[in-house]
């Protein structure tokens, strides 16, 4: 993941993408707002569709007509064929996910998935965690330490860290309380920059602690969701005949697109304090 020398210090918003229509908005909002963004799809996602080249595809194509700089990541790959396909079809930014093995497994497997997508100039984000509950490093009470964390970047050579701080992934509500002392210390220990996952259940001021303490890149999927999906239940409430999906998912995609600009501009707008 390489980080705009504009933002060093800041905020950059991932936001993943599961329709053409996410893909539009994010890359429209991004330019409405003037500032890089990241382009994610999940190998959930991925499952989704059944297959990663159509939207992988897509949204490339999207990212080199855009305004600005749009980087397009392969989220949460556990399965490392997947991660193979994206470098393959040009993706130059992945994430490995081993975070639910032990310590030494996830090292060993991060580590030779780095030395492969380095050789062929792909940059790796990993996730260091602990085993317990479906989100892994994620469950209530996990949280990284910063030793182990520096010793695991040392180990594997990745380019970004995923940490454990106190969000959880597809939270319905904006109360997640990060630890931002424990935030700072991640920042000072690991060389690398530092991801939060789960960012849609935080709220904007979180979030400006959070990239004020150290996090720079800031994942948001569910937040798009809803968004999304509020605003379809609304068009199609005022008028229960409408057919035409068009109809209903351009305001839904302009939603999406507003937030992400808003998103954005929250991120970059905060200033580092460590």
């Amino acid at each position: 993941m390489t980080i705009p020398g504009s933002l060093r210090g800041r905020g950059i918003g991932a936001f993943n993408v599961i329709t053409l229509e996410h893909a539009e908005a994010v890359v429209g909002g991004a330019e409405d707002a003037g500032l890089p963004v990241i382009l994610q799809i999940s190998q959930n996602a991925v499952r989704y569709h059944g297959a990663l080249a159509p939207l992988a595809l897509a949204c490339l194509s999207m990212a080199g007509s855009a305004r600005v700089p749009v980087t397009v990541h392969l989220d949460h790959a556990e399965d490392e064929t997947l991660i193979d396909e994206a470098v393959a079809l040009g993706i130059r930014s992945v994430m490995f996910d081993a975070a639910t093995l032990p310590y030494a497994d996830n090292v060993a497997r991060t580590r030779a998935v780095t030395e492969r997508c380095h050789a062929a100039g792909v940059r790796v984000e990993a996730e260091l965690g602990a085993i317990g509950g479906k989100d892994g490093a994620h469950a209530p009470g996990v949280r990284t330490d910063p030793a182990e964390a520096a010793a695991f970047v040392a180990a594997t050579g990745v380019d970004a860290l995923a940490v454990a701080v106190g969000s959880s992934h597809a939270m319905s509500r904006r109360d997640a309380v990060l630890d931002d002392d424990l935030i700072a210390r991640l920042a000072a220990a690991v060389p690398v920059p530092l991801v939060l996952h789960g960012s849609s259940g935080v709220p904007d001021d979180g979030l400006r602690r959070a990239v004020a303490h150290g996090i720079v890149k800031v994942n948001v999927g569910t937040l798009l969701n809803r968004t999304l999906t509020a605003t379809v239940r609304t068009v199609l409430a005022a008028d229960p005949a409408l057919s035409d999906p068009r109809k209903y998912l351009s305001p839904a995609r302009t939603a999406v697109r507003t937030e992400v600009a808003r998103t954005l501009t929250l991120l970059a707008a905060t200033d580092r304090t460590t």
